[in-house]
């Protein structure tokens, strides 16, 4: 990732959202999907404005997550942060189980390295500093590389391999009206798994993997299935199970919640509006006011553009 443009007073990126776990890849598997948030980081006096999806939540202070990976890029060079201003135009759902936080910490990163003139920014070392921010590589490894990404740490490294996808998937993904708490989802899960709840997730997750690479997206239905978070997740989201089910009667291959959640996404190569139809209609039965987005994933990952001329640097 080459930064052609030298002592840079701005700096402009965009990020993809991202899904988590697919089903059974709990903290270690995830997809990036054609949803953006654009970040422009300016020197200047320190002020963050915000337009798009959880502009009236977001903080703007020094705690922003767009300000934190800023600051981590600078810190990695040792160098001085500077004073800077940010200006954030989300379209990735906030707190829906679709990667903003991840989207948030890679785009502040990206943009320090960028301010600072790198003439090379080195993939690899964003998703270090993203995936210890964030804590695990299922969202930012996506969120930088594009594509289905698989992620895992090997001692103090970060080691990262992308799954080939078909051409012709697409992902329909139920948004509630509602923000999930990843705090909250991840406190329902026990810190202990029986064994055959582990060789079934293992065995899933390899279905999985394989099921995208050899395009054989029939076996999707059992390949997204887990037990190490989604029961337990079922209890602070109503209706989750029936919405799943819903997306497979409509003809989707498979379904599963979106990372922490509260959105649910179903891979689908055919018919995702009548898929995205009986997803809402579960919901509204179960009083869930939600809206669908029919996506495609994205191997396309995190990178700077000119926005003189909405190209890529």
């Amino acid at each position: 990732m080459s930064i052609q443009n030298n002592h840079s007073n701005s700096v402009s990126v965009r990020v993809p959202a991202t899904s988590a776990n697919l089903g059974p890849g709990f903290d270690s598997i995830g997809m990036a999907v054609d949803l953006w948030n654009e970040v422009t980081v300016a020197r200047g006096p320190f002020d963050i404005t915000i337009e798009g999806d959880g502009a009236d939540k977001l903080p703007r202070d020094e705690t922003n997550l767009v300000v934190a990976g800023t600051r981590a890029a600078y810190r990695a060079r040792s160098a001085q942060f500077p004073e800077l201003k940010f200006h954030c135009v989300n379209g990735i759902p906030f707190a829906r189980g679709l990667g903003s936080s991840s989207a948030a910490i890679v785009s502040g990163i990206l943009a320090g390295f960028a301010l600072q003139d790198d003439d090379h920014i080195d993939q690899h070392e964003v998703m270090a500093l993203a995936a210890e921010l964030e804590g695990h590589p299922d969202n930012v490894a996506p969120a930088i590389f594009g594509g289905c990404q698989i992620g895992v740490k090997a001692g103090d490294d970060w080691i990262t391999s992308a799954i080939p996808l078909p051409d012709d998937l697409h992902a329909v993904i139920l948004i509630p009206d509602f923000v999930g708490e990843t705090s909250e989802a991840r406190g329902v899960l026990g810190a202990e798994v029986t064994r055959a709840d582990a060789v079934f997730n293992i065995g899933r997750s390899a279905l999985l993997a394989n099921s995208f690479a050899t395009g054989r997206l029939d076996l999707l239905k059992h390949a997204t299935e887990d037990r190490l978070h989604q029961p337990q997740r079922a209890g602070i989201y109503k209706g989750m199970n029936t919405i799943i089910k819903a997306a497979l009667t409509g003809g989707a291959y498979g379904a599963f919640l979106s990372g922490a959640g509260p959105s649910i996404m179903a891979f689908a190569s055919e018919r995702e509006y009548t898929v995205a139809y009986e997803m809402t209609e579960a919901a509204r039965l179960h009083g869930i006011d939600a809206t669908t987005r029919v996506v495609r994933p994205t191997t396309k990952g995190a990178h700077v553009f000119d926005q003189s001329n909405d190209g890529d640097i």
